[in-house]
């Protein structure tokens, strides 16, 4: 039986993250932790760091470094803040979901216009979204960049409303953000299946979050870099070079961002398959149009609803997942893009995304499909079924090990789509994986699909000699130590993260390694206390290294604070599962 033929034959066991039941009650800001009065202490002091990093309406991931709201940031934010203020988890998620653009993409940065242009760069001048982003539906009101980050959001959507159902259900949260989730994925699935193998492509290094990766490096010599004396990197007053991406590789972002922005932000990818030829793709109508934000065009929500469009698979009975609640109610704050312009960009060239840059990552897409499957509980939720969104992310699943995993290395690797296929005329691209060890290719362990011999593979992998998990670091490396880009303090070219130590602590904890997911936690709690909440440390010290009281370290911290892993495994019923069946609980870089 091939991979493939695994991964469809599985149970529909949905688990997506472990998260484990919390005590009863509404948690509260600065409430006490169960355990020592050193974590006690230790959570009082991340929920500060969130506390004096709010603006109001949002969390910026560092006051100096990083003074707007960014977009994967900000899911991270949402997950630990949750547990001390589920309300302003939910306005975090919500002023990012605002700003979304009209063809469906989340932008990387939602600019703050009260601060200094010279704060940032690249700031709102240079990315110039509200008149080079029209055409693609770029809001009007606010500034933001024009290329993407990792779609966490779904995921983190769920976990902020199953911290408090009720105040969820009282807002209106879950059907408020649903259509523009629904409209998020269908961009990325549609937009950016630029090789036609059915995984999602990222058409600038900040788009994947790890941003000068050494996988970067061959589809980044490629590009023309910008020149030194057109730019002005803001984040140099704020970290030292050595810990920063190089001038070189920084003129090479310039360059693929500025040409993009020139190009009108159009995607340059390949039909979808899913509708055949002239079929309907992007959300669109077959005329490359994007109408109304490119999930509804114009009409009322309940006319909308029954006429059943194909956006992004119909449900059961003939429902549509993308069209939210099922009694004909329009979410609350839904407000579509207005009008609709020719933002196809199909067969583009030169300033259209992807033409010198399209790599498929691994953990970009695995944590497209952790959202999908999260995204199923919300359309449950919501009264429809959430099969048709659960398949999804298992066909996806199958793509996944079908065009990044390795098994002779036992991990996943960066797919560069412009990296000398024979025939670049071909669908699907075939490319070239890049032969470099980062720590996305480990991300997809907290899939629940995967098949039993890739999760174990991974977790070899990850206690092995190139990561060293356990052995030689206590948080794991984001390139491989024997690698030889590896250094120990420059940006994703060596230095351990927060986040994918959370990941990667949800991954061994959902596939049973209990054991090795409580030393995980142990460590990274332990060195967000010692090095002041870091943006990210040396992996064999935990020196600390980037700015400190970073945001998503501060929540993250919060989120593990919050586990009692010794309370169970938090397995409960749920939507598209059969009587019966358990599935795991979702309860309650340089950045551009």
């Amino acid at each position: 039986m091939d991979r493939t033929a695994q991964l469809i034959a599985r149970p529909a066991e949905y688990a997506v993250v472990y998260d484990p039941p919390g005590p009863p009650g509404p948690p509260q800001l600065g409430a006490p932790a169960s355990g020592t009065p050193h974590l006690a202490a230790l959570r009082r002091r991340a929920a500060s760091v969130l506390a004096g990093n709010w603006t109001g309406t949002s969390t910026v991931p560092s006051p100096g470094l990083y003074p707007h709201q960014w977009s994967w940031d900000s899911a991270f934010i949402a997950i630990g803040l949750r547990h001390v203020s589920p309300r302003r988890a939910q306005t975090e998620l919500e002023t990012l979901l605002a700003a979304q653009w009209g063809d469906g993409r989340i932008p990387h940065i939602v600019f703050n216009p009260s601060v200094p242009l010279d704060a940032y760069f690249p700031s709102p001048d240079f990315w110039r979204s509200s008149t080079a982003g029209r055409a693609a539906g770029a809001p009007r009101t606010v500034q933001t960049s024009g290329i993407v980050q990792p779609p966490v959001h779904a995921l983190a959507a769920w976990l902020v409303h199953c911290a408090d159902p009720g105040l969820s259900r009282a807002r209106g949260f879950l059907s408020r953000v649903y259509p523009r989730l629904a409209a998020w994925h269908r961009y990325l699935l549609h937009r950016r299946d630029l090789g036609g193998g059915g995984l999602v492509s990222v058409v600038h290094p900040w788009e994947q979050g790890m941003d000068n990766a050494p996988s970067w490096d061959a589809p980044l010599a490629r590009v023309a870099p910008a020149p030194a004396r057109s730019f002005r990197r803001a984040d140099l007053d704020h970290g030292a070079p050595e810990d920063r991406p190089t001038d070189l590789d920084y003129g090479r972002y310039v360059r693929l961002a500025t040409e993009y922005r020139d190009g009108g932000y159009r995607d340059g990818g390949v039909r979808d398959s899913a509708y055949g030829e002239g079929g309907a793709r992007d959300g669109a109508h077959g005329d490359g149009r994007v109408r109304d934000g490119g999930h509804l065009d114009g009409r009322p929500w309940d006319e909308w609803k029954r006429d059943g469009r194909p956006q992004g698979g119909r449900e059961q009975g003939g429902r549509d997942e993308d069209s939210g609640p099922q009694d004909g109610r329009k979410p609350d704050g839904w407000e579509p893009g207005g009008g609709y312009e020719d933002v196809s960009g199909a067969g583009g060239r030169g300033g259209v995304g992807g033409a010198e840059f399209a790599v498929e990552d691994p953990a970009f897409n695995a944590l497209l499909i952790a959202s999908e499957h999260a995204l199923a509980r919300i359309a449950y939720e919501l009264g429809a079924t959430g099969t048709a969104r659960h398949a999804r992310a298992e066909r996806l699943t199958a793509a996944l090990v079908e065009r990044l995993w390795d098994p002779a290395e036992g991990m996943f690797f960066c797919r560069d789509l412009r990296g000398g296929d024979p025939d670049p005329g071909r669908r699907p691209l075939t490319g070239a994986l890049v032969p470099e060890r980062g720590v996305s290719g480990l991300v997809p362990l907290l899939l629940p699909g995967l098949p039993r011999e890739v999760a174990a593979a991974l977790v070899g992998t990850l206690r092995g000699p190139h990561f060293g998990l356990g052995t030689t670091t206590r948080l794991a490396p984001s390139y491989d130590l024997l690698g030889e880009a590896f250094d120990p303090h420059r940006y994703w070219r060596g230095p351990a993260w927060f986040n994918t130590s959370w990941l990667l602590e949800r991954g061994l904890r959902l596939h049973g390694d209990q054991a090795g997911a409580d030393a995980l936690r142990g460590a990274v709690l332990d060195i967000a206390d010692t090095s002041d909440f870091a943006e990210y440390v040396d992996p064999y010290t935990g020196e600390a290294c980037g700015a400190t009281g970073f945001s998503w370290t501060a929540a993250l911290t919060l989120d593990l604070l919050h586990d009692d892993t010794t309370s169970g495994t938090g397995v409960m019923a749920g939507p598209g599962i059969p009587a019966g069946t358990g599935i795991t609980a979702l309860k309650g870089g340089d950045r551009g």
